[in-house]
């Protein structure tokens, strides 16, 4: 039957499985990263916000998504003031979830990582 209209396929992001097991670790660090509601709470009181584009939502998402070139680039626009912490509703430490996220960028990564290009280009 035709009912005049198609149903689209989804068009979420799904982690690569590289990201997935990033995804996991993470989470064991920071186990309160699991209860975000992405109700945009934290972006909303964010200082870094009011001076810059920076968004933890999309952190978050960039992160999910493997683009570790653009989260390095949006990490470094926090301040670390801690405000997105104590307004979340769901008690997700996000102060902490952002220090983990820059130390797992700087790690030793091997060749074709993104800190490997990022080590051979900026000589």
């Amino acid at each position: 039957m035709d009912f005049g209209f198609t149903i689209s396929k989804p068009r979420s992001i799904e982690p690569t499985e590289a990201g997935r097991e990033q995804l996991l670790q993470l989470e064991e660090q920071v186990p309160t990263f699991r209860r975000c509601m992405n109700c945009g709470g934290c972006t909303a009181t964010c200082s870094a916000g009011q001076f810059t584009d920076f968004n933890i939502r999309k952190v978050h998402n960039l992160y999910r998504w493997g683009q570790y070139k653009e989260l390095d680039e949006e990490l470094q626009k926090c301040m670390l003031c801690g405000k997105c912490t104590l307004v979340c509703p769901r008690g997700v430490n996000l102060r902490s979830l952002i220090i983990h996220l820059r130390k797992a960028l700087n790690k030793d990564h091997q060749p074709g990582d993104y800190q490997h290009f990022i080590r051979n280009n900026n000589r």
